[in-house]
């Protein structure tokens, strides 16, 4: 019996894949800005890549648990957009429009794409798909992003003014509260040491780009391929209004998570999009 249990495990580790290792790679738009983004597992004739693309200031690295997983079956991207995370900090180019073109930029050389979105990545990715079109995505993601529906969330004009009159403080309150379960004081230190790279200003100029919401609200209904819609409660009830309205819509709940819902509950997120990727394959 103890022989048989022995195979068994080695069976399970040969046939399990390794995590493989993050490569920190680089590219150049065509404004001359230096863009960052870590790069692991293999391009599959058969199979999309994901690319993932972070939030407000956030890092590409805040997905290190979705690059070990998903690399182990898909070639995947963690993004760093401009003036985050490793990327270099352009005096110009915080609108919707440039950002959406770095994006395309760094989905030039590959044709099959799931498009992951977290929160202002997830709005980005929509400025995306109105500029260039669907031609390279398999499909989309978006994870707790506004996308127009009703209700509209709440006004940021509080926080903008918390920011201007004492940054450190209020970016270590969002830090800690985009998470249900708290995170090691280090990581938030860094997470806030990361964010300020960004000038102020220019931070502020990514939480008001000037669409209505029906901007985002079009271009998510017109969507034709497939999209799964990830929210807390905060997006709830937009997302029962997307299903109404584009009934192919993918919707899952995560009701005991933070905005960073994907950090909170690695496993049953990454468990979601494997499923998701699957079908795309």
């Amino acid at each position: 019996m103890r022989w048989q249990w022995y195979c068994g495990l080695l069976l399970l580790m040969t046939t399990t894949p390794a995590a493989a290792q993050p490569i920190r790679r680089s590219f150049q738009t065509t404004d001359g800005v230096t863009l960052s983004f870590l790069e692991a597992g293999s391009a599959h004739r058969n199979k999309p890549s994901i690319i993932l693309v972070p939030g407000w200031l956030m890092p590409g690295r805040i997905w290190q648990n979705q690059l070990n997983d998903f690399s182990r079956t898909y070639h995947t991207l963690a993004f760093d957009p401009r003036g985050q995370g490793h990327s270099q900090v352009a005096s110009s180019g915080y609108t919707a429009e440039r950002r959406a073109t770095d994006l395309h930029e760094l989905l030039l050389q590959r044709s099959s794409v799931i498009l992951i979105g977290w929160s202002l990545g997830g709005i980005e990715a929509l400025q995306y798909i109105q500029m260039f079109g669907t031609a390279r995505l398999a499909g989309l993601v978006l994870v707790d992003s506004s996308v127009g529906e009703e209700p509209a969330p709440g006004s940021s004009g509080g926080f903008k003014d918390n920011l201007r009159r004492d940054r450190d403080k209020t970016l270590r309150e969002f830090m800690r509260a985009i998470f249900a379960r708290p995170r090691p004081k280090k990581e938030i230190t860094e997470l806030v040491r990361s964010a300020k790279r960004m000038p102020l200003e220019d931070s502020l100029a990514l939480l008001d780009y000037p669409f209505e919401r029906t901007h985002w609200r079009n271009i998510v209904r017109s969507f034709e391929k497939p999209l799964l819609y990830v929210v807390t409660p905060q997006y709830e009830e937009q997302a029962t209004n997307l299903k109404k309205n584009r009934p192919t819509t993918q919707v899952e709940l995560f009701k005991d998570a933070g905005h960073a819902l994907f950090v909170d509950q690695p496993q049953r997120f990454n468990a979601l999009i494997e499923k998701f990727a699957a079908r795309l394959s």
